[in-house]
Parts: C-alpha cells; sequence; structure tokens
C-alpha cells in the first residue's frame, strides 16, 4: 500500500495512491488509523507533500560497507547516529536551497523508516512491527561544516540547513528492507546504485538500538545511510533518489539568493 499525503482545496489530506492514478482520501492520519473515506483525488490535480510534516529525522552515518570503504573509514562497531532539525524537510518536487557560504554540498540517497507507533525497549525481533512504511530519502550535507565539526565528536549543522532532508514521494507498507535497491540520479546520470543488503546495522537493529535509549514516536523517521557513491551537488541540478518498491523523489538545486529575492 502506498500512503501519501497531498495538498487539494488548499487542504493537506492522507490518501492510499493506486496505480490509476486515483487517490483514496483517508478519514485521517496513517498514523492513527487506516480508514479510507468516500472522497477520491486524481493524482494530476493535487500537489503531493511530504509523507510526514516536521518530523524527528535520526539519520546513520557509514551504514553502508562500500561508503565507508570509499570515505576511508572502517565500518562502526555501534550505530554512529546524529539527528537534523524538522525544518530540514522538504517534499518531493521542493527545492533543495543551496546556501550562500555552501563550498562543497552533497546528496546522499536513503532508505527511510517511518515509525507507525510508539516503540520503547523493543527486541530486534519485533521491530519492523513498529514500522509504518518505507520512503525515500536525501540526506543533504555540508562536507566542510561537517568535517569540523566531526573534529570535535558533533554534528548538527552540516546536516541541519532548512530544505536539507528531502522525503517522498510515498508511504509503502508493504516492503521487505533487507534487499533493496537504491539508485541516485544527477542530472539524469546514475552516481549511486546500491542495496539494502550492504548495510552494516539492518532496519530492525537501528529501531531496537534506537528504543533502548530514547522512545521512538510515530512520524519519526530513520535516515538508514547512504551506499557508496555520494558526490556534489550545484546550483541547476536535479537530484533524483530512487528505492526500489516506493517510487523517484525528485528535488531541484536552487541558490539562496533566488529564494531570498
Amino acid at each position: 500500500m502506498k500512503i501519501i499525503r497531498y495538498l487539494a482545496d488548499d487542504c493537506a489530506y492522507y490518501g492510499i495512491a493506486r496505480e490509476n492514478g486515483r487517490i483514496e482520501r483517508l478519514v485521517g492520519s496513517p498514523l492513527h488509523d487506516l480508514q479510507p473515506g468516500d472522497h477520491v483525488d486524481s493524482l494530476e490535480a493535487v500537489r503531493v507533500l511530504t509523507p510526514i510534516e516536521r518530523p524527528r529525522v535520526f539519520g546513520l552515518g557509514y551504514n553502508y560497507r562500500a561508503h565507508s570503504q570509499e570515505v576511508g573509514k572502517t565500518s562502526p562497531t555501534i550505530p554512529v547516529l546524529f539527528m537534523k532539525p524538522s525544518t530540514t524537510v522538504i517534499g518531493p518536487g521542493d527545492s533543495i536551497v543551496y546556501p550562500p557560504e555552501g563550498q562543497n554540498i552533497h546528496f546522499e540517497g536513503e532508505l527511510t523508516v517511518v515509525i507507525g507507533k510508539e516503540a520503547r525497549h523493543v527486541a530486534e525481533a519485533d521491530a519492523l512491527s513498529y514500522v509504518l512504511g518505507y520512503t525515500c530519502g536525501n540526506d543533504v550535507s555540508d562536507r566542510v561544516l561537517q568535517r569540523r565539526e566531526s573534529e570535535f565528536g558533533c554534528l548538527l549543522v552540516g546536516k541541519g540547513y532548512d530544505t536539507f532532508a528531502p522525503i517522498g514521494p510515498v508511504i509503502e507498507t508493504a516492503l521487505d528492507p533487507s534487499s533493496l535497491g537504491i539508485i541516485t540520479r544527477v542530472n539524469g546520470e546514475v552516481r549511486q546504485n546500491g542495496n539494502t543488503a550492504d548495510l552494516v546495522f539492518s532496519v530492525p537493529q537501528i529501531i531496537a538500538y534506537l528504543s533502548k535509549y530514547m522512545t521512538l514516536l510515530p512520524g519519526d523517521l530513520i535516515m538508514t545511510g547512504t551506499p557508496a557513491g555520494v558526490g556534489p551537488i550545484k546550483v541547476g541540478d536535479t537530484i533524483e533518489v530512487e528505492v526500489e518498491g516506493i517510487g523517484i523523489l525528485r528535488n531541484d538545486v536552487v541558490s539562496a539568493a533566488l529564494v531570498q529575492s
């Protein structure tokens, strides 16, 4: 099932996206109840939004073996975690704003987990029962700031600019996250071509680990790490992140001066 959040008649709704371009509007939020109503919308007539509005976002570093190798790191022995502010999150078709002080901004295509119910002290064997579904994500990163912060054992602003977490286009509820292809394209050229089978820490392991220390909430997002092939973006680029079984998340890159004008 593909759950979509969208704008119609100046209001935001959730719905179930069907292959024929029809959206069966839900009565409320899928985080509470997957109850379809009687209204049907056309995908062509609505604007698709980020699947979750202003969520908490957890990210993982060095969680693909091949990516760790390409940056000269050994695979971690515990999940390397950071958080991105809720204001980083944008939806499909929204623009990534290239910061005026940015020197080396990178894309990072990722499988993103959407937590469906409150989770605390969850066993690895039960972890997937706390997942609503999965979506595509792009963990946009300022490498210069990231390296400066990392020298002091922290990581926030290098990952935390507004618009630095494109998410979408849908939440797919019926997926096995253990072996999914991930492709990232820049202006149509494939830059990343990985598979979640290369994850150091699996989705169940990540959920169990996080919930050991904190309560995960419905709507929380976990960006599970990026495959090998990360690289720079520039103003004018179009970035596509495609995850098998979910769809394509597409965003362009614009100048901050254009947004501020």
